[in-house]
């Protein structure tokens, strides 16, 4: 087969350009300190800046050009163990949690990215999750079966005898995402640095200091009140050495192979896919105005363990080519991916007052998201339903022994089914009087309603407690919050807590209503993997 020529070594997302910041130069307080600036550490300074604190962000090289932006940039919902396997092994309840842990990940990126007016190209699409590209193994029957279990949980799946363009059985998965990495964090770095909040590069912590509590970095100190190791291998800060020692014994990196070509137009659906191969393939599709543009991937294995790994960019290649015979390879990088134990990431508190999340496999956009959510949850003091299922010391998990998978449920459940529900009206003027509806206007969820004057309020549909999708009460004429029953007056003002903040005020133009609906899904294998 004749070779085809690669023109770049550099992901697809490298081009982007990122903001600056200085080096830290001077002692400083903060409130909470947070170790790298790649997708985790980033959305955990915005999430924690917007909630009132004050931030110090440490990234030893340059913002999101580590791991990060070696990522493939699908955003998925669904782990590379596969979804019947999570269900036989913790339980369909903690299967179910995982991925709606997945699916928040990506509406909080959709509404980031929506609220700051991030130009990142994200983009809802279906993925495909088919049976190997490689084996000729009849695996139809496990694949239905977790198309059912999907189902049953909840998400849009619809079973496919020959999935579009590759020719083998598989399943569905409605709203799944995407979007360009480097864009979404160089649009979020500015909203963070300012305002009593800072950005520093090329500044490594050196060390940890217990008292005063911080770190310190290029010989000045950072005192603080809280630490978050966003890294991709959490540094040993305060946890001891030989409790380090053997968290370090449950983590595997893993790398993975990437290439990039140009298709014909139309060849494939804008989509993504995975098959179940061990280690698995994986293909994002994006449409250009000339052309389309295939990212495909796999190849993986333990890092170090490969004697000649450029053949296995040759080896994708050969099989892209057979998929696609028009594609012309211009580009291929390598990434790496961290490996549990169990399946699971580990996000949590390794030490008091020290959070850390590794192992987010091929997950690596939706759990490092989900693990900032979580790590302000745990900065400010509050609950959150997947602390106990990714916590860093949990033991063997089985499903239906925790209190709080019946006592939270509703949080998890809310918060991921309105959010992927479609939109109640199309615009606006869809609204009656003395109705209440939730739309999708601007990529944003609004809660539209007019009174009996018929004047129209519209304020934002996400709850400032913790960020559920308010629901209309018609017999009241008040916006409620089904996870922990916070209430809403129509100009957004709090009626009744726990709430503390009122709905902000949407302004948004009517025309660009979509009442598309939304969903998401996706699939992995448990063996190999990217940070996709």
């Amino acid at each position: 087969m004749k070779e085809i020529a690669v023109t770049e070594s550099k992901t697809a997302w490298q081009a982007a350009r990122v903001s600056k910041f200085p080096k830290l130069a001077k002692d400083m307080r903060c409130d909470v300190a947070i170790i790298g600036g790649g997708i985790t550490g980033l959305t955990a300074a915005y999430l924690l800046k917007r909630a009132g604190k004050r931030v110090c962000l440490l990234e030893r090289d340059r913002l999101a050009h580590g791991d990060t932006g070696c990522t493939t940039a699908h955003l998925t919902c669904v782990t590379d163990t596969r979804l019947s396997e999570l269900a036989k092994t913790f339980g369909k309840d903690n299967a179910c949690l995982v991925w709606m842990g997945g699916a928040a990940a990506i509406s909080t990126i959709e509404e980031i990215a929506s609220r700051e007016q991030i130009e990142c190209d994200f983009q809802r699409i279906p993925g495909f999750l088919h049976a190997s590209l490689t084996g000729k193994t009849d695996e139809t029957k496990p694949l239905k079966s977790d198309c059912r279990l999907a189902s049953e949980f909840g998400f849009e799946t619809s079973f496919e005898d020959s999935v579009p363009s590759i020719g083998r059985p598989g399943f569905r998965l409605a709203n799944q995402g995407k979007f360009h990495p480097l864009r979404y964090l160089a649009g979020l770095a500015p909203t963070i640095d300012g305002g009593g909040s800072s950005i520093f590069e090329h500044s490594e912590v050196t060390e940890f200091l217990d008292k005063p509590f911080g770190v310190k970095v290029n010989g000045k100190q950072v005192e603080c009140d809280y630490i978050v190791i966003a890294t991709h291998v959490p540094l040993m800060g305060q946890t001891g050495l030989v409790n380090a020692t053997i968290f370090q014994s449950k983590l595997a990196p893993y790398s993975s192979y990437v290439i990039g070509a140009k298709l014909p137009k139309g060849q494939f659906p804008e989509a993504s896919f995975w098959d179940t191969s061990d280690p698995y393939y994986y293909l994002r599709i994006d449409r250009h105005s000339r052309y389309d543009y295939a990212i495909f991937g796999g190849q993986d294995h333990k890092t170090g363990q490969k004697a000649r790994p450029e053949q296995c960019f040759t080896a994708l290649r050969q099989l892209l080519l057979k998929l696609a015979p028009g594609a012309k390879v211009d580009r291929q990088w390598s990434g790496q991916v961290i490996e549990t134990n169990d399946g699971l990431p580990y996000i949590g508190e390794t030490a008091d007052r020290q959070f850390a999340a590794t192992g987010f496999a091929g997950n690596g956009m939706t759990f490092g998201t989900l693990a900032a959510m979580m790590a302000c949850d745990a900065a400010l003091g509050r609950k959150n339903p997947w602390r106990k299922l990714f916590s860093i010391d949990r033991k063997k998990i089985r499903g239906g022994t925790w209190n709080y998978l019946t006592e939270n449920l509703d949080y998890p459940y809310y918060l991921v089914r309105d959010r992927i529900k479609g939109s109640e009206a199309r615009t606006p003027r869809d609204v009656k009087p003395g109705e209440g509806k939730i739309l999708k206007l601007d990529g944003q969820r609004v809660a539209c309603s007019r009174d009996e004057d018929k004047k129209l309020s519209m304020i934002s549909a996400i709850c400032t407690h913790m960020g559920c999708v308010v629901h209309w009460n018609s017999a009241e004429k008040t916006w409620d919050c089904p996870c922990h029953g916070s209430r809403f007056q129509p100009d957004g003002q709090v009626f009744a807590g726990p709430a503390e903040t009122p709905l902000e005020p949407v302004k948004v133009t009517p025309k660009k209503a979509t009442g598309r609906n939304e969903k998401r899904p996706r699939h992995r294998l448990a063996a190999a993997k990217t940070g996709r």
